[in-house]
């Protein structure tokens, strides 16, 4: 089974709550699409005015028309609006900086990469820098000696340090020449600050930092360096993880628990970012998975009922059209939050809600990525086989100039560890994630009445899918570990087949859709399910014929190749009755070994699937093998695979693994046909 399908690392977070990617492009769409238009050039004037009010107005303004508006955002943007807010940043009049960067804040979350990427390229880091130790002096006052702070403290703190935090954390995910820039203002220090005084601190603003931190120290190596050096901050997190956020905020607003929860689930994230950690630290001999984030993360995801979910949405958005409509952009309101209804505040918590399932199973991705990586560092032999061996010449030895040696197929890998420990986790995560891929009315739709709940519900899908995805590539590599649970393989096999159902037509999914990506990585959980209860799923004709036009819709070779294996475990079902469906299978895989017709990895795995559907010759499908002429057509692949094994470029990135892979697959197939042969059959 090949590595496609593991992810090495979680994925990020990503800050952009609704994608806009439906919308057309250029001014004219975005003036034809948004009822604002008229407001739009007062709003750009007045933040140049002489009156300070004004310009403290326009900002506010900017944040209210945004809301929930991307037609209406990018409008603002063809009016340089991300410019003309970065210029008041160094405005004379504090309460105006403030407001520009809520509006700025505001841009980044709802308007994504690229007006992040806008706001790097038009230096927003250089006022930025210049709040930072601002902030800190503030806060260092604001908590050794409340009395003797600045009057404007505490909204420096809670409100101004937020909305600074936010937007560090949008930039840092949007390029690496931006993440690399924002490495270099030392912030370490000035995060843990507002996490090590959580308790003396909104929660909000200690969550901002959480997140921020949680991004920074994703794969990221000077700042996940920086924070594992040091012994209060990791203790500081620890502390954070396991206290869980709650209990301090009981009989508080539901907004404030939804926030402590997500603290709790930022910190276990910190942590899993930064191991494993060195002794002697004392954390290096607790077992974080078991110890610290399961027993955090499981309850989060089991929380919440996503039809449940739904249906509040569809509900309050019911209320929401009978209410009069609110002028959320022509007032002089001091606070984001003031003009919004009890309505809109109960759909913002459904999402928080969300969210925070989501940010639980992106770190649950990575908890279940428990499979190791061969070592791809170069051995003195291998560095002398680079310089002797660049053209790959013994690649091209004949395979009747080998002597006939016993056919070996690819060892499974001894299961580390975490492999021995994937099947006890199994039990606690199954039953929530298969309960979190199943799609609801509200997942993919288009238009939705509500779209920050459509784009989180479709993003837990495809979270959850990840989770199972690399759940049984773990089990998958522990030969036996839970082989005997056929029903519960069958269960799974059965549980994905009807969330795909409700996700569409693989055929139909627009590339780059919410509903595209679900089959892509569900794809992944039926290969890994397929390979660990092999033989024991049954072939049916629609699901056979899904998954291969699912293949041949797609350009990505990671695609293709989870794909192909699904449709090997399929045809490795030993029942005559399921020989149509090897037949079937059988066909197709060869024809993919056709040169031109396919990605290297996907001819790869189309010869190696082949090798494990026919390594038994006492299976029913040899009959297959023997009426479709199976060896011959091998045979004459061979020349073929090696050429595309030869042609592989080790130094491009992946290149060496794939190499080596290819090198395996090919010395199989030669293996295989000759011991074919010499059976005589």
């Amino acid at each position: 089974m090949g590595k496609s399908q593991k992810k090495r690392s979680m994925r990020r977070h990503n800050p952009m709550r609704v994608p806009d990617s439906h919308l057309s492009k250029g001014l004219a769409a975005a003036s034809s699409s948004s009822n604002k238009t008229e407001a739009v050039l007062p709003i750009i004037k007045k933040m140049e005015s002489a009156d300070p009010v004004e310009r403290k107005w326009a900002c506010v303004a900017v944040s209210n028309l945004i809301y929930n508006d991307p037609s209406t955002r990018r409008l603002l943007q063809g009016k340089n609006v991300v410019g003309t807010l970065i210029g008041r940043l160094t405005d004379p009049e504090e309460e105006v900086v403030v407001e520009a960067a809520g509006a700025l804040r505001n841009l980044c979350i709802d308007g994504g990469y690229e007006i992040c990427a806008e706001m790097y390229n038009k230096n927003i880091l250089a006022p930025l820098a210049t709040f930072i130790p601002k902030i800190s002096s503030i806060l260092a006052q604001y908590i050794d000696s409340p009395k003797t702070a600045p009057e404007n403290a505490q909204k420096v703190v809670y409100e101004f340090a937020e909305n600074v935090i936010t937007i560090l954390w949008c930039l840092s995910e949007t390029s690496n020449k931006a993440l690399n820039a924002v490495n270099n203002l030392s912030l370490v220090p000035f995060m843990m600050a507002f996490l090590s005084s959580r308790e003396r601190l909104p929660v909000a603003t200690a969550t901002s930092a959480a997140q921020c931190l949680y991004v920074l120290t994703d794969d990221n190596p000077p700042i996940a360096d920086e924070v594992r050096a040091n012994f209060s901050y990791v203790s500081s997190l620890l502390e954070t993880a396991k206290a869980r956020g709650v209990q301090d905020v009981k009989g508080k607003n539901p907004a404030t628990e939804e926030r402590a929860v997500a603290l709790g689930i930022l910190a276990c994230g910190i942590l899993r970012n930064l191991a494993p950690f060195p002794p002697p630290s004392s954390i290096a001999s607790i077992d974080l998975d078991k110890e610290i984030l399961l027993p955090l993360l499981v309850p989060v995801i089991s929380s919440v009922s996503l039809q449940e979910a739904t249906e509040a949405v569809q509900g309050l958005v019911q209320i929401q059209s009978q209410e009069p409509e609110v002028n959320h952009w022509d007032s002089k309101q001091q606070s984001r939050s003031d003009h919004k209804s009890e309505t809109e505040l109960g759909l913002e918590r459904v999402e928080a809600k969300l969210r925070a399932v989501l940010l639980a199973l992106e770190i649950l991705t990575g908890v279940c990525a428990t499979l190791p990586d061969p070592d791809l560092e170069p051995s003195a032999d291998e560095e002398v086989e680079n310089e002797v061996f660049e053209d790959g010449a013994a690649d091209d030895s004949a395979m009747d100039e080998t002597p006939d040696e016993p056919m070996t197929i690819d060892d499974a890998p001894e299961p580390s560890s975490h492999t021995q420990d994937a099947p006890s986790i199994l039990p606690m995560l199954l039953e929530p994630l298969l309960a979190l891929i199943q799609p609801t009315e509200l997942s993919f739709s288009a238009p939705s009445p509500h779209a920050p709940t459509t784009s989180a519900l479709s993003a837990i899908h495809i979270a959850a899918f990840e989770c199972l995805s690399n759940t049984f590539l773990a089990l998958a590599a522990a030969p036996g570990s839970a082989a005997s649970e056929v029903q519960a393989g069958q269960r799974v096999w059965s549980a994905v087949w009807t969330a795909l159902a409700g996700a569409g037509s693989p055929v139909e999914a627009a590339s780059g859709s919410a509903r595209a990506a679900v089959w892509d990585v569900a794809v992944g959980v039926l290969w890994g399910v397929g390979t660990v209860w092999t033989g024991k799923i049954v072939p049916e004709e629609v699901r056979v014929q899904a998954l291969i036009a699912l293949c041949d819709a797609r350009t990505d070779d990671a695609v293709r190749v989870k794909c192909i294996g699904a449709l090997s475990a399929l045809a490795q079902h030993p029942h005559p009755a399921s020989l149509d469906a090897n037949r079937v299978v059988t066909s197709y895989l060869l024809g993919l070994l056709v040169p031109g017709r396919t990605g290297t990895e996907t001819m790869l795995q189309a010869a190696e699937s082949l090798i494990d559907i026919f390594a038994d010759e006492r299976a029913p499908a040899e009959a297959n093998f023997r009426a479709g002429n199976v060896l011959a057509a091998l045979a004459g692949a061979v020349e073929d695979v090696r050429r595309a094994v030869k042609g592989i470029d080790r130094k491009k990135e992946g290149g060496k693994e794939l190499k080596r892979h290819g090198e395996e697959v090919r010395d199989n197939l030669i293996a295989f046909v000759r011991y074919r042969r010499a059976l005589k059959v």
